[in-house]
């Protein structure tokens, strides 16, 4: 069994936000797969189903991100899981809009849903980083307010431009998330990229691994 996790803030004002994009991630996967309705568990909206001859429990913690690690823990405990069956679908500031990479363990580089789930766990599980630009690429390095202006960038929604590639990214990463729990992550890292590719959407071939 493999627990999904995908991060982001409770509530209809927060739907759309780049922040979010855990959550959207998550719910692409849920109606891609057939998963049965959600339910209220873990502190969250959580969903069992197959993937790939799999079970996968699927959560959208609704603590709010900043302590998105009670309801990881409580959902790995209760499943009697390890962090190798951990997957957390995540917001990435520090890649450009619409590119992937997949991480194990490391740093949360200033990610609070990250710090509060590796403060509770440990560290050890894969992310998978999913780009949505840092407000530096426009304002350049050393900005006086670039703190404020990420706060605020994480916090507003996609502009409509940006659905595009949004909706092509999810379906994307659920088409292709079997890959992750058969752990072939350069697999599913080349073929989201060229599932972008095909749709007009640039990434840079890298293999993505960190």
């Amino acid at each position: 069994m493999r627990l999904f996790v995908g991060l982001g803030n409770p509530g209809a004002k927060y739907a759309r936000n780049r922040h979010n994009i855990g959550f959207m991630a998550v719910d692409e996967i849920y109606e891609r797969y057939g998963f049965p309705s959600w339910r209220s568990k873990f502190m969250g909206r959580a969903a069992i189903g197959m993937i790939a001859d799999e079970r996968v429990l699927l959560l959208k913690p609704e603590t709010s991100m900043n302590v998105s690690g009670e309801a990881v823990k409580e959902a790995l405990e209760y499943s009697e899981l390890d962090l190798a069956d951990l997957v957390v679908f995540h917001d990435e500031i520090e890649l450009p809009p619409s590119k992937v990479r997949v991480k194990i363990g490391g740093s949360d580089a200033g990610h609070n849903g990250l710090r509060s789930i590796s403060s509770h766990v440990g560290n050890d599980y894969k992310r998978v980083r999913l780009g949505v630009g840092h407000p530096r690429d426009w304002l350049g390095p050393g900005h006086p307010s670039l703190k404020d202006v990420v706060h605020r960038h994480v916090l507003s929604d996609f502009a409509k431009s940006d659905r595009p590639w949004v909706d092509a990214l999810r379906e994307a990463v659920a088409e292709n998330v079997g890959l992750l729990i058969a752990n072939l992550d350069s697999s599913f890292l080349n073929k989201v990229h060229l599932a972008m590719q095909a749709k007009g959407f640039g990434m840079t071939n890298d293999n993505g691994i960190d």
